[in-house]
């Protein structure tokens, strides 16, 4: 049913998909071998029961995580810088102490991670990244066959994704599952991509069985789906917002 669709977006995402290869090829030893998934250091367990302080963390943002991630927390379209903007407080944390342990190889972000002192510092950045408004201008698949393979892809997420990511992309914050919503798409490909290939230590090890067995081309069209449901309506009540329409 899908054959020529798979095909199409085959040949329309040729450079996305090389580029996103490429990348996911540098990875280090310590990605490829001994995955584990939630790893519960010291450092981890405290930064989690710690409550964050917003005005220190937006003072730790400004000074490591502004000239990359921007000043919104929107990253960039072209994938190479994550949004993070209203992004759990869980999954900030896991992920920065899991570069700073390096149970995730990420060479860009290590410098910037380990310059925050103490499990405190990792939970005040993320108490401020909480409070920043969902960007709506994330980099979407805008390609001409775009509606077919966001349709496609909305397959593919409701069989494999919506279970742990949530219907509407949102993530569990207690189980530091992100939000994926609105994320740019050149990023999600990217990191899916990844992920299948191994390069990602930190993965769920559902998520890899799961994602094990799509090509690049059924990725691409998740993907593009994904970012698309920054345009829906978030379930949301006491957590981050989006930003109002410039």
């Amino acid at each position: 049913m899908y054959m020529s669709l798979i095909v199409a977006v085959t040949l329309s995402l040729a450079a996305n998909v090389a580029l996103a290869e490429t990348a996911s090829k540098k990875s280090t030893a310590a990605e490829t071998q001994d995955l584990q998934w939630n790893v519960q250091n010291a450092e981890t367990i405290q930064a989690l029961r710690l409550k964050g302080d917003v005005k220190a963390g937006e003072e730790d943002y400004r000074a490591y995580c502004e000239s990359c991630h921007l000043p919104t927390g929107g990253g960039t379209p072209d994938g190479s810088i994550p949004q993070l903007a209203g992004q759990h407080a869980t999954v900030i944390i896991k992920q920065l102490a899991d570069i700073r342990s390096g149970l995730r190889d990420n060479p860009a972000m290590y410098p910037f991670a380990t310059r925050l002192p103490d499990a405190q510092s990792l939970a005040d950045v993320a108490a401020y990244i909480g409070t920043l408004c969902v960007p709506r201008d994330s980099a979407k698949y805008e390609a001409p066959d775009g509606p077919k393979l966001v349709a496609y892809g909305k397959v593919l997420y409701d069989k494999e994704c919506a279970q742990c990511h949530q219907p509407n992309g949102d993530g569990v914050k207690e189980k530091s599952y992100p939000v994926i919503a609105g994320q740019h798409y050149p990023y999600l490909l990217r990191q899916m991509i990844a992920i299948r290939e191994g390069k990602r230590g930190n993965t769920h090890p559902e998520m890899r069985r799961a994602i094990a067995r799509y090509d690049n081309a059924q990725l691409a069209a998740i993907a593009a789906y994904q970012a698309m449901l920054s345009t829906q309506v978030r379930k949301w009540t006491t957590e981050p917002r989006y930003c109002k329409p410039s």
